[in-house]
């Protein structure tokens, strides 16, 4: 993806790719009334209320319990039963823990999303600009970096100013991290601290998207390596929690343990950027590769300029852009997004805003 900025220069390659190399170039990664001799005994919302209170007494006998049967961890499960609570009694615009959280399906990338690389290059670290052209644009989520097997977790600062503006905007976040796969054990702790890391009004990143790069971007990967991180980040995060595999677009150059990165995961996002190629039969290829594992693919198109990696110069025309979304919702793709937003020039802006591909209400948008 976007990651070998991280590494001290000496250790840095002459060429790179993915979403670490777009960084590279400056830009690159969901009653009945009871009535007694006719008179009606409750009036309605006195109903509600009685049944918000029953709620409550319910929601209380089920705490201990809850964490099993939600997936949320036994720590999370008192936010959960207030989420659950509040949003039965109808309570709005509080904090975090009023909001109940939707099925690991319904909060995977759907519609069309964008990735944050630095946030000082994105709006100028501005989040209500960043929120508001998110909006404007019709993304319905974003990809914030978190951290990187060479830096650590970073991102809390940040994430405290961007998850409430985003969540309050209906904008869905998730964090990602470029895990080397050297210690599998710190790279594991380090994703699981992004995803326990909750803001000051409890909110926190919807999901977790691993960057789990080649050999050439600096990655120890292997078949084992790779079984070994997905199974030990599934078991540190529960069922309960999306996690998406960023790897790279299919190819026969490549020798990358595709079965074994995407086990433990929901979801896949390969990295689609075509350079000299064509967006269509690339995206086509990948999302026809990916397939036979059976999870939903959401497909990162180019909106970089490609010529560092010997791609043609600038950013993709809005055609090319265009024919990525189409050929993607043509064959099945259920969301996109693109690398990267500081990368991205006005006319891509626009192509991804006029898209009519990935325009239905992503499931947490719904009702």
């Amino acid at each position: 993806m976007l990651e070998l900025q991280d590494r001290p220069p000496a250790d840095r390659p002459t060429t790179v790719s993915g979403l670490g190399a777009a960084a590279t170039a400056e830009a690159r990664p969901h009653a009945r009334t009871e009535r007694r001799n006719g008179a009606v005994l409750w009036a309605g919302h006195h109903q509600r209320r009685l049944a918000g209170a029953n709620m409550v007494t319910v929601a209380i006998m089920l705490v201990i319990g809850i964490g099993a049967a939600t997936g949320f961890q036994p720590l999370e499960a008192p936010a959960a039963i207030g989420r659950l609570i509040g949003s039965t009694l109808g309570i709005t615009h509080a904090d975090a823990t009023v909001a109940k959280r939707a099925p690991v399906e319904d909060l995977l990338p759907y519609g069309k999303g964008m990735w944050l690389y630095e946030p000082e290059k994105t709006e100028g670290g501005n989040v209500a600009a960043i929120v508001a052209k998110a909006k404007a644009v019709g993304l319905s989520h974003l990809y914030v970096r978190t951290g990187s097997s060479w830096n650590g977790f970073y991102a809390g600062p940040f994430l405290d100013q961007l998850l409430p503006a985003a969540h309050e905007a209906n904008l869905l976040v998730y964090g990602w991290d470029f895990p080397r796969l050297i210690d599998v054990d710190a790279d594991v702790k380090r994703a699981k601290a992004a995803i326990d890391y909750r803001t000051p009004g409890k909110h926190r990143i919807d999901g977790f998207s691993a960057d789990i790069e080649t050999r050439a971007e600096g990655t120890h990967i292997t078949a084992a390596a790779a079984t070994a991180y997905g199974a030990a980040l599934r078991e540190a995060v529960g069922s309960g929690f999306p996690l998406i595999a960023t790897v790279p677009r299919p190819s026969p150059a490549q020798n990358y343990p595709y079965a074994e990165v995407v086990a433990s995961f929901d979801a896949i996002a390969p990295m689609v950027y075509w350079l000299n190629r064509q967006p269509d039969t690339d995206v086509a290829k990948a999302l026809a590769d990916l397939a036979p594992f059976g999870k939903p693919v959401f497909p990162i198109g180019q909106a970089y300029d490609g010529a560092p990696e010997g791609g043609r110069r600038g950013v993709p025309p809005p055609e090319e852009l265009h024919r990525f979304m189409r050929t993607g919702a043509e064959h099945g793709a259920k969301g996109v997004s693109f690398w990267s937003w500081q990368a991205a020039n006005a006319p891509a802006w626009t192509a991804i805003a006029e898209a009519e591909q990935f325009r239905e209400p992503a499931p947490w948008q719904v009702g």
